[in-house]
C-alpha cells in the first residue's frame, strides 16, 4: 500500500497490507489472547495505559511530524492534537476504575437478598478509525476498550496508516500484549475482511454511507455497534455578540484543519441586524489564514487529505453559485502539486444548495441571514444530521432556550468545535448511534450483569 503526502504528491512509504487470511489469523490471536488481559488486574492495565502516555510526551516531535507528512495537517496542528490528547488520557485513568466496579444497587436483609450489577468486557471488538484526527478519535475506542478488558483489532484509516502503527508500536512497548491490541492495515477491502470476522463489537467512525452498511451487517449479528459519522453542523450569531470577537471564533471553528473535522462549523446563520458587518469582518478573518506547507510552523490551512474530496468542494461551489449565491473568497482548486482548495466563503445561501446540505469536509462555508430566533432553530434543524451546534450570544437564557430546541448530540454557547473527554460524544440521525468519552464511553465497552444474590 503506497503511503502518499497529499500536500506534494510525493511517495513516503510503503506498507504491507492485510489480506483476508492475515485478517483471520490475527483476529483468532485476539480472541485467544483476550481472556488472559481480561483477567489481567485493573491496576496493571492502568499502568500500561500511562506508560503508553509517557511514549507519546517523548516521542511527540516524531509522532506530528508524521502526522502532518501522511495526513497534511499544519505542524502546530499536529502537536495541538498530541497536546490535547494527554488530559484525555488522564480522564480514561482517573475515571475507569471507578465506572467500571461492580455496583451494589439494591440489599434486602430481611431476604437476605443483594441485586448487583457487575461491568464485563465485550470480548474482541473491531476499531476502524478515522483519518482526521487519528489520536483523538481512536484513544475514545481502543483506551478505554482496553482498560475494560477487550482486546482490540485496530484498523487505522488507509490515510493514516503510519499514525496507526505509531500507535500500536507505543502500547506494545508499555505493557499491551501484540495480540491483545493489534492493527489491521489495508483499504476498504480489508476493513470489510475485518467485518467479517466474529467480533462482538464494531467501533466505526467515518461516512454515514459506509456506517449505514455496518450498522445493517451487525443489526443481523446482534453485536454491539458504535457509529461516529457526519456533521453539517451549525452556528446562529445573535445581533448582540461582539461582532469581531464572534466572526473570529466562528472562522477558526470552520477552518481549523482545513475544515476536515466532523465537528467543524458547517453552516452560518447570522440575525439581519449584524449580517452584513459579521460578513465582512469574517472574510477579512480568513482572508488572513495563511496556506501553504504544512510543515511550515506559520500555516494555517493544510492540504486535503483525500484528493477525491476536492471533487465535491467542487461541485458544492458550482451548485451555490448556480443557486445565486455570491461567493466572496476563494472557490477553486490550488494549482500545483498536492490537494489543496482555495478558503472558501458564500453568502446569500439557502436550504436548497449541497453547501447547506451535504458534509463539505473542506475550507467551505456559507453564510445565510435569519429574521429571529424562530427562524434560525428552523433552519439548524433542517438537516439529516446533528452532531454540534451552537449559539453566539451575551445572554445565556436566550442561548440555553434556543440550545434547548436543537436536534444534536453536543450544544455549545460561544464556543464550537470543541470536545471534552468529561462530556458524552454522541450524534442524532445521520451523525451516528453510540458514543464515545465520558464515563458512558467507558462502560460502553462492557456488557453490564445482573446478580441476583440470596444467602
Amino acid at each position: 500500500m503506497k503511503i502518499i503526502n497529499p500536500a506534494t504528491g510525493d511517495r513516503i512509504a510503503d506498507v504491507p497490507a492485510d489480506n483476508a487470511a492475515a485478517v483471520r489469523r490475527k483476529y483468532d490471536a485476539a480472541r485467544a489472547a483476550q481472556p488472559r488481559w481480561a483477567a489481567t488486574p485493573m491496576k496493571k492495565r492502568l499502568a500500561a495505559i500511562a506508560a503508553f502516555r509517557g511514549r507519546i510526551e517523548a516521542m511527540q516531535e516524531t509522532l506530528a511530524r508524521t502526522l502532518t507528512h501522511e495526513v497534511g495537517k499544519p505542524i502546530r496542528q499536529s502537536r495541538n492534537e498530541l497536546n490535547g490528547l494527554l488530559p484525555r488520557i488522564d480522564f480514561f485513568l482517573a475515571e475507569s476504575a471507578k465506572a467500571l466496579r461492580d455496583e451494589k444497587v439494591f440489599a434486602d436483609p430481611g431476604q437476605k437478598l443483594q441485586e448487583r450489577i457487575s461491568h464485563e468486557p465485550l470480548g474482541v471488538i473491531a476499531n476502524i478509525s478515522a483519518w482526521n484526527y487519528p489520536y483523538f478519535v481512536g484513544s475514545n475506542v481502543f483506551v478505554p476498550a482496553l482498560i475494560a478488558g477487550n482486546a482490540v483489532l485496530y484498523k487505522p484509516s488507509e490515510y493514516a496508516t503510519l499514525t496507526g502503527l505509531h500507535i500500536a508500536e507505543m502500547l506494545h512497548e508499555a505493557g499491551i500484549p501484540p495480540d491483545v491490541f493489534v492493527p489491521v492495515v489495508g483499504d476498504g477491502a480489508t476493513g470489510a475482511a475485518l467485518l467479517r470476522q466474529d467480533v462482538d463489537g464494531v467501533f466505526f467512525t467515518g461516512s454515514y454511507a459506509t456506517g449505514a452498511k455496518i450498522a445493517a451487517a451487525a443489526g443481523r449479528r446482534m453485536i454491539k455497534v458504535q457509529l461516529e459519522l457526519g456533521g453539517k453542523d451549525p452556528v446562529y450569531v445573535c445581533e448582540d455578540v461582539d461582532v469581531a470577537a464572534a466572526a473570529a471564533a466562528v472562522a477558526d471553528g470552520a477552518f481549523y484543519n482545513t475544515g476536515q473535522s466532523c465537528c467543524s462549523v458547517e453552516r452560518i446563520y447570522v440575525h439581519e441586524r449584524v449580517h452584513d458587518a459579521f460578513v465582512d469582518a469574517f472574510v477579512a478573518e480568513v482572508k488572513g489564514y495563511r496556506s501553504g506547507d504544512p510543515m511550515d510552523e506559520s500555516t494555517y490551512l493544510g492540504a486535503i487529505t483525500r484528493r477525491p474530496q476536492l471533487d465535491v468542494l467542487k461541485r458544492q461551489v458550482a451548485d451555490a453559485k448556480r443557486k445565486g449565491a455570491r461567493l466572496l473568497l476563494g472557490g477553486h482548486v490550488v494549482k500545483g502539486r498536492g490537494n489543496r482548495f482555495e478558503p472558501t466563503v458564500f453568502a446569500d445561501v439557502d436550504a436548497t444548495m449541497l453547501l447547506m446540505r451535504e458534509e463539505s469536509f473542506g475550507p467551505i462555508i456559507g453564510i445565510q441571514g435569519v429574521a429571529d430566533d424562530d427562524s434560525a432553530i428552523a433552519a439548524m434543524n433542517d438537516t439529516e444530521y446533528g452532531l454540534t451546534a451552537g449559539v453566539y450570544t451575551r445572554d445565556e437564557r436566550r442561548a440555553r432556550r434556543i440550545l434547548s430546541r436543537v436536534r444534536a448530540g453536543t450544544v455549545y454557547w460561544n464556543c464550537c468545535d470543541r470536545v471534552s473527554p468529561r462530556l458524552p460524544w454522541s450524534g442524532v440521525g445521520h451523525s451516528g448511534i453510540g458514543l464515545t468519552l465520558s464515563t458512558y464511553g467507558i462502560q460502553t465497552f462492557t456488557r453490564p450483569k445482573a446478580w441476583h444474590l440470596k444467602a
